[in-house]
């Protein structure tokens, strides 16, 4: 399954239920980046109000809080303590203690954590970071990895980064990661084009800044046609030959690749 994260600045109470009845998996209300330090207390009473309402669309609402270098971070986790968003999306983590301690303050444990890896020292911990209390899937902050890495362009600069984070993903048995926001708004082509690189490396999800880019999401992260057409005819061919090991035009058909044809119709997780 495909997923859209939609962010909306905490501060814009007015656009929460836009953004939950749009078609984006997890709406993530955000308190950090998207809200000027002025507005920070408004942008948590938002969100505290709007989880307050204890009514069902609250339940795929995600709270990105402050890092704990903030001073608003200590304020965020008490306030989150006494409330059950989905989880809660932690900025620039840059070692498993600090969802050690987050754990440690947050005493309801239906709420998980998706830890952002936003610098080269959250990468060089991504492993543990991915094997830290919680943890449901890891996400990427390319804009941010960028700043800290002066590392000025997208694409093949980020593989390394991007890859890391895929494989230290898999290795903790974590859902696929989250992919970083792509900041063309108007340019669905480069939408396009973000969301096809990211699958390919690996990636399950994407980070989402406007609703217009909701759908493309969601359908870019699915299977392609020539996919499940693909892997139904390796289906098929396992079956005929009873799980032996095949040739299917020109290629090699053994578990593994059977496997990976069910996982692509979701037969299997």
């Amino acid at each position: 399954m495909s997923y859209c994260y939609l962010f909306v600045p905490g501060d814009r109470a007015d656009r929460f239920q836009k953004a939950q009845d749009s078609l984006a998996n997890f709406i993530v209300i955000d308190l950090e980046d998207a809200v000027a330090p002025l507005n920070k207390m408004l942008a948590r009473e938002n969100a505290m109000q709007w989880l307050g309402k204890g009514i069902p669309s609250t339940h795929k609402t995600i709270i990105r809080i402050n890092g704990l270098d903030s001073e608003f971070y200590a304020g965020d986790v008490q306030s989150l303590s006494e409330l059950t968003p989905a989880a809660i999306m932690v900025p620039k983590v840059e070692s498993a203690q600090v969802l050690n301690e987050l754990e440690a303050k947050i005493g309801n444990q239906n709420i998980s954590f998706i830890p952002i890896i936003e610098s080269a020292k959250g990468l060089v911990n991504v492993h543990a970071i991915a094997n830290g209390p919680r943890v449901d899937r890891l996400a990427f902050g390319s804009v941010d990895f960028q700043l800290d890495t002066a590392i000025p362009s997208e694409g093949e600069a980020l593989l390394f980064a991007r890859s890391s984070i895929v494989i230290a993903s898999a290795a903790a048995h974590l859902k696929p990661p989250i992919d970083g926001v792509s900041i063309a708004l108007n340019d669905s082509d480069q939408l396009a084009l973000d969301i096809q690189y990211a699958k390919s490396l690996g990636f399950g999800a994407k980070l989402c800044i406007h609703p217009s880019q909701v759908h493309a999401t969601l359908e870019g992260f699915q299977p392609s046609p020539q996919e499940v057409a693909w892997a139904k005819e390796v289906c098929l061919a396992s079956e005929a030959s009873r799980g032996s090991a095949i040739r299917l035009n020109g290629k090699l058909i053994d578990l593994p690749v059977v496997l990976r044809a069910k996982r692509i119709l979701g037969l299997i997780t």
